[in-house]
């Protein structure tokens, strides 16, 4: 199956991005089961402060940005609305690597593309 995941919340201060990478990192991480899902995850609003490459969490705290680049190293597409790229000053240098701007036009893609989109 084909899933996109939609993100909305900060990496932290909530849970709700980190479980949803983690429910998107466990539909690729199926053990053979579902060998040929795909994922994309899209992030809007605040979520895209997770793909700055820059963070730093204290020791034993889950790192956001870790986590997204692992999920895109197992082959999930990673989409961040350009727009709230620009509202909140985030460059495109300094975005982690696996991720790209992206746009409304790309999710209506990725839209008719996947057979269950996940809105967290």
């Amino acid at each position: 199956m084909k899933f996109l995941f939609a993100l909305h919340d900060p990496p932290y201060g909530t849970e709700r991005t980190y479980n949803g990478i983690r429910w998107a990192r466990q539909m690729l991480d199926t053990n053979g089961t579902q060998p040929d899902n795909e994922v994309k995850v899209f992030l809007f609003a605040d979520a895209v402060v997770s793909v700055m490459s820059e963070q730093k969490t204290p020791n034993g705290f889950y790192n956001i940005a870790s986590m997204l680049k692992a999920l895109a190293s197992k082959g999930a597409a990673v989409g961040i609305c350009g727009t709230c790229l620009d509202a909140r000053g985030i460059a495109e240098d300094m975005i982690l690597k696996g991720a790209h701007r992206s746009s409304m036009a790309e999710l209506a893609d990725w839209t008719t593309w996947a057979d269950q989109v996940v809105n967290v």
